[in-house]
């Protein structure tokens, strides 16, 4: 369920994007209806509509996240606060000036704020973030996790170049070739990791004497 929660945003986006770059008549009809009055200079292109409706989705569902956990009285995880403040500001980007750049800048400066956190924590403060996340199901001896916490900064920041090159270069052209590569590429990636990273690690935890 919670995969499910975290990726709620992720899925909307690519549902709304797909439906709207399908029937571009439509989206630019809605664009125009309730965007019009938000973007600069007031004019929207269709080509522009599903890139710009999917966002105002993903806005709207990460802030329904927060507002769920709140309303529940359960914690808010640093990691969703830092997510909804970089959809509100480059997705807001996205739709007042109506260009796919900012929101393909996106999973960049998340994966790459989440990458500083980690390397920042680990270094200056001695808090490595991920034995606080893992450690429970992984229970390594103390010498391996600086090699955990480092190994996901390094990740991390490789996704997010991963990102850009994809963006940029490799689809410049295509934007729903990027968002499937998003949706489907970038997860995939992530879940390999994590499994080849889980996989290698299980070998050295301790093993309990009978």
């Amino acid at each position: 369920m919670k995969f499910l929660f975290d990726f709620f945003p992720l899925v909307l986006f690519f549902a709304v994007y797909k439906i709207g770059n399908g029937n571009e008549a439509a989206a630019l009809a809605i664009a125009d209806q309730y965007l019009g009055g938000m973007v600069s200079g007031g004019k929207i292109l269709a080509g522009q509509a599903p890139t710009m409706l999917a966002t105002v989705v993903a806005i709207i569902a990460t802030v329904l996240q927060v507002g769920y956990l709140l309303a529940r009285r359960r914690k808010v995880d640093g990691m969703l606060w830092v997510s909804l403040f970089v959809i509100v500001v480059f997705g807001g980007a996205t739709i007042y000036l109506h260009d796919e750049t900012f929101i393909k800048w996106k999973p960049t400066i998340l994966y790459w704020v989440f990458a500083a956190a980690l390397l920042i924590s680990q270094v200056f403060f001695g808090k490595n973030l991920m034995r606080k996340a893992m450690e429970e199901a992984l229970p390594l001896p103390d010498a391996l996790w600086p090699r955990v916490g480092y190994s996901w900064v390094i990740f991390l920041f490789f996704l997010g170049a991963l990102n850009l090159l994809m963006a940029f270069v490799v689809f410049r052209n295509n934007t729903a070739a990027w968002v499937n590569f998003k949706v489907f590429g970038m997860t995939a990636i992530f879940f390999l990791f994590t499994v080849a990273q889980s996989m290698l690690l299980m070998k050295h935890i301790p093993q309990e004497e009978a």
